[in-house]
């Protein structure tokens, strides 16, 4: 399987939690022998976009070889942690990068009503982390953010199935963090 893995925690410093998710991710898929292309977001140059016209234009380059990547992939796995309930700022931006010249999803015309879903024949995989437990961003916050990410922007560009983990307490303890990492690991080597 060909995996398109993306590690949107904005700061680049390999000592970020979902840095070392995204290497259990990856040391786990490719020991199964899948290909892995990844990339992160906190070392690309990320702009925010202003207009409709630049959404419509294509992205810099190293948006486009990770356009390429996804194009290539079967599967894409996104890593990212929880800010103020839901995506940081610049995995947000990335995306809306990602996004561009109709790559995700052909805009309506006069001929189609709906657009045209571009990620069709691909899965997808959400891994958030986030300092409350899990059970409590599900229970009382309903997963709000998460449910739009995978609704409003991965399945309306035809991811499917799309699936996640919420990795909540990942401040409590070191063995915690292992339990976390061997579970990324599992998927990784699965493939999902």
């Amino acid at each position: 399987m060909r995996i398109c893995l993306l590690n949107a925690h904005p700061d680049p410093d390999p000592a970020r939690f979902c840095h070392a998710l995204a290497d259990a991710y990856q040391g786990g898929a490719e020991a199964a022998g899948h290909e892995v292309t990844r990339f992160n977001v906190g070392a690309l140059p990320v702009g925010v976009l202003q207009s409709a016209k630049a959404f419509a234009e294509p992205p810099g380059e190293a948006v486009r070889a990770v356009q390429d990547a996804l194009r290539d992939a079967d599967h894409f796995v996104m890593v990212y942690p929880l800010w103020l309930g839901t995506l940081p700022a610049a995995a947000k931006a990335f995306l809306e990068q990602l996004a561009r010249a109709n790559f995700l999803i052909e805009t309506a015309s006069e001929s189609q009503a709906w657009p045209q879903r571009k990620m069709k024949g691909k899965s997808a995989r959400l891994i958030v982390t986030m300092g409350m437990p899990g059970f409590a961003y599900r229970l009382f916050f309903r997963s709000h953010s998460l449910k739009a990410l995978e609704a409003g922007v991965l399945g309306l560009s035809g991811f499917k199935p799309v699936r996640d983990s919420v990795f909540g307490a990942v401040e409590t303890s070191a063995a915690r963090r292992e339990t976390l990492l061997a579970r990324a690991r599992a998927l990784g080597a699965k493939g999902r």
